[in-house]
């Protein structure tokens, strides 16, 4: 889960954010960049439930829109019950994750990018630098916003619940299992409310050291280490 809701996210925000920062504000104007980034963030401000509800329609075996359109273009022997086989249960959910968190960090990096000093992508154009050399510059130049991202990212991959309560309530079998939905289950399913509250413990104790973490990263990369 940290990967599908931190990694790649990240990774895609990133590559999204710097292309159109760089060629999309000046090939397609303001206007339609901002339509596009708005676009790709809309999955964020949907209701869980509702989303987690469409993406169970569209994955159904018997009449979801996935195995529909397979069977429409010859891919029978493709389709599926995407949900209900701990096969394809788990890489599902982190496929909705991927589409759910992505847009995210392409506003963060998106607005980040727009406070750099042009002149320094300039410079480095002028003196040659290729695609690839101005992008590592501008991920330098938003290094903090980047930790940022995946600090609050990693938090919310680790008490990840309402998804899985929705699209999969853990199974089948326990192939969708998180930390968050695993404590629900001893709380109030099996009323094992001391394990319950031992793995919701031991949650809290990761976060808060990997925010620690963080911080001293963000601090140090600010010259701040000896406060």
């Amino acid at each position: 889960m940290i990967f599908a809701v931190t990694v790649i996210p990240c990774i895609i925000g990133l590559f999204l954010s710097v292309f159109l920062f760089e060629y999309g504000l000046t090939a397609y104007g303001q206007r339609t960049v901002a339509a596009i980034r708005s676009g790709i963030y809309l999955p964020q401000i949907l209701p869980v439930a509702i989303a987690g509800i469409v993406w169970g329609w569209i994955l159904d075996p018997t009449y979801g829109a996935l195995n529909m359109i397979l069977r429409s273009i010859g891919l029978e022997g493709f389709a599926h019950n995407w949900l209900g086989d701990p096969a394809t249960a788990l890489p599902s959910v982190m496929g909705i994750m991927v589409w759910f968190q992505v847009g995210y960090p392409l506003v963060i990096f998106m607005s980040a990018l727009q406070r750099l000093d042009p002149q320094i992508l300039e410079a480095a154009q002028i003196d040659g630098a290729g695609w690839l050399r101005r992008f590592f510059i501008m991920v330098h130049g938003i290094k903090p916003e980047i930790l940022v991202v995946v600090l609050t990212t990693t938090i919310y991959a680790l008490k990840l619940f309402a998804q899985i309560y929705v699209l999969t309530r853990g199974g089948p079998g326990t192939a969708t299992i998180v930390p968050s939905y695993f404590a629900y289950q001893n709380f109030f399913e099996k009323a094992n409310v001391g394990y319950g509250a031992a793995v919701s413990t031991i949650m809290t104790t990761i976060i808060f050291i990997l925010t620690a973490v963080f911080i001293r990263i963000q601090m140090n990369n600010e010259g701040l280490g000896e406060y």
